[in-house]
């Protein structure tokens, strides 16, 4: 089995040794994407970071072969925890009906200080 390994062209470049997206057969690994415009724009609302990061998760799944409702495992970083119901919305709205398996917590920083989120998945795309 393959493995490929994605860096998705329009999309913030990594700020490490590695890409946004790895497929190896049915599985698909998100790295952890953050709420910043591959224009190095970070906008100062939690919730308005969290829909920049779900849509390079997005974007990166599909380019994989993904849809949203094959992600098996999601990990939601917050630098806030009380952010957590201004952007359950957003994620209600992208899963739908499909809920994965989630972990969110709090941390005391991301990469960049004036980041709030980062978000990370897993995709099963097999039978």
């Amino acid at each position: 089995m393959p493995i490929e390994r994605l860096i998705l062209p329009g999309e913030m470049a990594p700020v490490s040794h590695y890409c946004h997206v790895v497929r190896a057969g049915d599985w698909i690994w998100l790295s952890g994407m953050v709420g910043m415009t591959a224009e190095g724009q970070i906008p100062e609302d939690t919730v308005d970071q969290f829909d920049i990061a779900l849509g390079t998760i997005d974007r990166c799944l599909r380019a994989a072969g993904g849809q949203p409702n094959q992600i098996v495992k999601v990990q939601v970083f917050l630098t806030d925890i009380s952010e957590r119901a201004r952007i359950n919305p957003v994620r209600q709205a992208y899963f739908g009906d499909h809920r994965p398996a989630s972990t969110l917590v709090e941390v005391s920083a991301l990469v960049d200080p004036r980041m709030k989120v980062e978000i990370e998945a897993v995709a099963y795309v097999g039978a």
